[in-house]
């Protein structure tokens, strides 16, 4: 994670970015912080890069590339003004001491838009990460990767329509185009739905850890789903950071096992 001690809205990337809008960096931080809380309080270890001055959406964390075993991929940004995340979050990796730690060629932004989903990777092209990424990743990895064409721009990353849930997903198809919709539907028969109203505060940008799942406290019924299927949901508000487009998910970066026989998991 990277704390958003940078945090404005000083350019506009995506739709949810609105520079007239007045950014509460207080606030921002102190919800930050509820979120890391969050995170530790269930048991999960949490590392922190430093955060860079001029860089205020370092802290989506997500997007800064790929971690599974003891190999890492740092992105490769798609706009230039956050094209200096991709060298930081590479440095942070390189001084981890991962096995092989690479940059992207190809553009790629990071679990923004590459979901770890068992013994595959869901990835999404469209706005950010190119369709080209999807093959270098996979080559990279070792992994089969599933490629899925997002259309509206609001869900600009993977990560905004769906979240990966242990063996499932929740996703919203209308983000997707139809034949990546129906992929999904065939992968997933037992997927959750999603509800445009839930899509719409970013419901879908959570984190599962197998029985919590972090997500905004603003989606609902996505809420009341999880319980049924026998998840626990932590409700999260990051409304600060809506303002730039990022929730749960986007301010952190797994740290995902390698998947073996018995499972896989995340740090």
């Amino acid at each position: 994670m990277c704390r958003p001690e940078h945090f404005e809205v000083t350019y506009a990337i995506n739709p949810w970015m609105d520079t007239s809008e007045p950014v509460n960096r207080a606030l921002a931080l102190a919800q930050w912080d509820g979120l890391r809380a969050a995170y530790e309080a269930r048991g999960h270890r949490v590392e922190v890069i430093e955060p860079v001055a001029g860089l205020p959406d370092m802290v989506f964390a997500a997007n800064g590339g790929l971690i599974i075993g003891d190999r890492a991929l740092s992105a490769r940004f798609a706009n230039p003004e956050r094209e200096a995340e991709g060298p930081a979050y590479h440095d942070w990796m390189a001084a981890r001491g991962f096995t092989a730690v690479a940059a992207a060629r190809e553009t790629n932004e990071g679990e923004g838009d590459f979901a770890i989903a068992g013994e595959r990777i869901l990835a999404g092209t469209g706005f950010r990460s190119a369709r080209g990424a999807h093959e270098e990743v996979g080559e990279f990895f070792g992994l089969p990767v599933v490629s899925l064409d997002l259309v509206d721009p609001r869900f600009y990353h993977l990560d905004t329509a769906l979240m990966v849930l242990d063996d499932t997903i929740a996703y919203y198809p209308a983000a997707f185009s139809g034949p990546s919709a129906r992929l999904l539907a065939r992968l997933y028969p037992d997927a959750i739905i999603a509800t445009d109203e839930d899509a719409n505060v970013l419901g879908l940008n959570g984190v599962c850890d197998g029985y919590h799942v972090f997500l905004t406290e603003k989606a609902t019924e996505l809420h009341e789903q999880l319980r049924a299927r026998g998840y626990e949901p932590v409700g999260i508000d990051l409304s600060e950071l809506l303002k730039s487009g990022g929730s749960v998910k986007c301010c952190t970066l797994e740290m995902h096992q390698v998947r073996t026989a018995t499972g896989s998991g995340t740090d």
